[in-house]
């Protein structure tokens, strides 16, 4: 079976960004800084749309790396004492195990506004940025989907019992979820195939959040 990545190549290219990420559940979130806000998220939890509140995340565009990494630094000696452990959830391979602080969103969210405004920076929620940038990458996601749904079918009546079979499975899940929540409705950017198959399987059955 043809090896696929977890989302499609949803990356963005040649700016950085930092961005404050707090989780949906808990008073806890994250700070950091990336190239690739897209594929820095989905290191940090696999359902990262769920995990997260992204209406009360922010990005800030910076511009260069350079200029990130100073901003971080403000708001990590900003928000130094109200450091915490990181949720057991996040892989430590992704590095995300520093940079969370609890108790600390009111003044994160001041801070990256003030840093914004003083140096006048493009500044976003990262719900309305996501449902963008997936917006103007959505055309990767048809053919993409159809492959890995072509790949399910052949596996089913052929390799049943093969693990890679449930990863893909998993994958094409968490991406069509990953468009909805974004707000832009996966149905009408897949196959009939793919979208039946995301309405009437058992996936969510098998692969619960």
């Amino acid at each position: 079976m043809p090896d696929e990545t977890p989302y499609p190549r949803f990356a963005s290219r040649g700016r950085a960004y930092v961005y404050v990420l707090p989780c949906r559940d808990e008073d806890l979130l994250k700070v950091g800084f990336s190239r690739e806000p897209f594929t820095r998220f989905s290191t940090l939890h696999r359902r990262f749309f769920d995990f997260f509140d992204l209406e009360r995340g922010f990005l800030l565009d910076t511009g260069r790396v350079a200029d990130a990494r100073r901003v971080e630094r403000q708001l990590i000696e900003a928000l130094a004492e109200h450091r915490a452990m990181a949720p057991l959830v996040v892989p430590r391979s992704a590095a995300g195990h520093t940079e969370w602080y609890r108790g600390a969103a009111q003044r994160a969210g001041e801070l990256i506004g003030e840093i914004a405004q003083a140096h006048a920076l493009p500044l976003q929620a990262i719900q309305p940025w996501l449902t963008s940038h997936l917006g103007e990458r959505a055309d990767l996601l048809h053919d993409w989907s159809q492959r890995l749904h072509d790949t399910l079918e052949w596996a089913r009546h052929n390799a049943p019992d093969d693990p890679a079979a449930a990863g893909m499975r998993r994958a094409l899940l968490d991406t069509l979820d990953l468009f909805a929540a974004a707000g832009l409705d996966p149905a009408g950017l897949v196959p009939r195939t793919v979208a039946n198959w995301y309405r009437d399987g058992d996936h969510r059955r098998l692969f619960p959040h």
